[in-house]
C-alpha cells in the first residue's frame, strides 16, 4: 500500500492486517478525484481512519490539515507510524475515539471535507450520513461502501474498480470559508 499522488506519491504505508480493510489505491485515487477542486487548503477529517491512507492521501494532494479518528488499537499503531514516517504530525492530529461519538458532537461546517470508510455492512455508515444530513459537519462528505448499501438519493454515487466498491459524495449547499 502506498500514496498514489501528490507530495508523497509512491511512499509506502504500513498496515496491521487482520480486520483492517485498507482502501485500495484505485479507490483512494477515485475518491480524491471527486473532491480535487476542493482539496487544496482543505480542513479534512478521516473517520474510521484505519492506517490513515485516505487522510494522508488528502494531505499529500494539498489539504491543509487532517484529523484522523480511529479507535482500533492495531490501526492506531499503524496510523501513528504512517503519520510519523511522512512527517505529517504538524498537519495531522490523531484522535483515539469512536467515529460515531465524534461526529455526533461536531457543529455544522467543522471541516471542509469528511471521508468515512466504516466496516462494510455495518449501520455505522447510516449513522454518519444521518448526522451529516441533520448537521452538515463538513461541506463535502465522501463515503466508501458496498454497492448494496442503500443510502439517501441526495448523494452522487459511482462504482469503483472490480471489487464492487462504491464511492458516494454528499455536498452541502453552504460555500466553503
Amino acid at each position: 500500500m502506498r500514496i498514489v499522488s501528490g507530495r508523497w506519491a509512491g511512499r509506502s504505508l504500513v498496515s496491521p492486517g487482520g480486520r483492517i480493510r485498507p482502501t485500495a489505491e484505485s479507490v483512494r485515487d477515485a475518491a480524491m478525484s471527486f473532491v480535487a477542486d476542493e482539496l487544496r487548503g482543505a480542513r479534512v477529517v478521516d473517520l474510521f481512519a484505519g492506517t490513515g491512507a485516505i487522510g494522508l492521501e488528502a494531505l499529500s494532494r494539498g489539504a491543509r490539515s487532517c484529523d484522523f479518528i480511529e479507535n482500533g488499537p492495531g490501526a492506531i499503531h499503524s496510523l501513528k507510524a504512517n503519520v510519523a514516517a511522512l512527517h505529517a504530525r504538524e498537519r495531522g492530529r490523531i484522535f483515539l475515539r469512536d467515529a460515531i461519538a465524534f461526529v455526533e458532537r461536531l457543529p455544522a461546517h467543522s471541516y471542509d471535507i469528511a471521508f468515512a470508510d466504516p466496516p462494510y455492512g455495518s449501520r455505522k455508515l447510516d449513522r454518519v450520513v444521518q448526522r451529516w444530513l441533520e448537521v452538515p459537519f463538513s461541506q463535502v462528505l465522501v463515503i466508501e461502501h458496498a454497492p448494496d448499501h442503500v443510502l439517501p438519493r441526495r448523494g452522487t454515487s459511482r462504482r469503483i474498480g472490480e471489487n464492487d466498491t462504491m464511492i458516494t459524495v454528499f455536498r452541502s449547499r453552504r460555500e466553503r470559508t
